[in-house]
């Protein structure tokens, strides 16, 4: 367990017909001839980039070194507990639900999708779909389908940089065009297509509708004013607090030290996703790996304690799986 030190992640872009060419407000020294959706950052699949584990898929990592690798709060060790990801919607994405916890269970998986979004940019106007209208039924929307008009029942809401905005499962819901959303869910990739405005995509409707809840907890979090961190000018702001995921923001000017450890007493792995500017991840006795704009690196839950040293400065999402029951965010549309 020793031979771990924190993983930068290979980007894993994946093509969507919604996606885009320019993905240059993240990642600017890249160039596509295909458009592209996301970027998966900590998927099963996705590689690590840096040392000796250069290669091995996170998948690989978990299965051989378990709660090293994940941490105590994991619900299953051996599997690496959250899935984060850019989006760059061009166009609407396709009208979706994914099923919770207990849907996923009742057809054999063994987790739901529950999710967040993180505006990491938005253009005036910006819109997301996010549940059904008040008093709409699953028999309306289910007709609506039918009739070519499932967008109209949806509860669109404006969205601006900075936001976060807590899906969680059974939420019917969409992204418009004109944002950059950093996405942290439940690993698992179970995704009902329940309308796609026409395009010749397969739907799931018999599996979608089943799992879809009327009254869900989602919607933009209601969160504390950012603080400064033990008087320095590092401030933290804290985003999400979930059953199934932490979210903070850290905004950072000098060193900060960090560790696996929350107030529960339970390790987890820390998953470091820089936004802006650029840094040094450390840990004492392994070497530095740079986080940059666009990067991920992953702090394995057994290395304790590490650092972010700013180069200049630096503004990244940490993202962590909490060690004791927390309620569902308060949110509001």
């Amino acid at each position: 367990m020793n031979d771990l030190y924190p993983l930068l992640m290979v980007p894993a872009f994946d093509p969507r017909p919604w996606g885009t060419l320019d993905l240059t407000q993240v990642y600017s020294n890249y160039r596509f001839q295909e458009k592209i959706g996301e970027s998966w950052l900590t998927g099963d699949k996705c590689k690590v980039a840096n040392g000796p584990l250069a290669g091995k898929p996170l998948a690989e990592l978990c299965s051989q070194l378990g709660a090293a690798v994940t941490g105590e709060s994991a619900v299953d060790p051996h599997q690496f507990p959250l899935l984060l990801k850019f989006l760059f919607p061009e166009e609407k994405l396709s009208v979706q639900v994914h099923p919770d916890d207990e849907a996923a269970r009742k057809v054999g998986l063994p987790n739901g999708k529950t999710e967040c979004w993180y505006v990491a940019h938005a253009k005036p106007g910006a819109q997301v779909g996010l549940g059904l209208k008040s008093g709409v039924t699953r028999e309306q929307f289910e007709q609506s389908i039918k009739e070519n008009r499932a967008e109209e029942l949806l509860n669109w809401i404006n969205v601006f940089a900075g936001e976060m905005i807590y899906v969680a499962g059974g939420t019917v819901h969409t992204l418009g065009a004109g944002s950059i959303i950093v996405e942290t869910q439940q690993q698992s990739d179970t995704t009902y297509r329940l309308y796609d405005y026409g395009r010749p995509r397969e739907l799931h409707l018999k599996d979608g509708l089943s799992v879809i809840k009327e009254k869900v907890p989602s919607g933009k979090t209601l969160r504390p004013a950012p603080s400064l961190l033990n008087g320095s000018k590092n401030q933290r702001s804290p985003l999400i607090a979930a059953p199934n995921f932490v979210v903070e923001m850290f905004e950072l000017k000098e060193p900060q030290n960090f560790e696996t450890r929350d107030a529960s007493g339970k390790t987890s792995v820390q998953i470091l996703v820089a936004t802006e500017g650029c840094g040094l991840v450390e840990v004492d006795g392994k070497d530095p790996v740079m986080l940059a704009r666009g990067d991920a690196v992953v702090v394995p839950a057994t290395l304790d304690k590490f650092r972010v040293r700013p180069q200049w400065d630096i503004k990244f999402l940490k993202s962590s799986v909490p060690g004791m029951r927390l309620p569902e965010p308060e949110t509001r549309m």
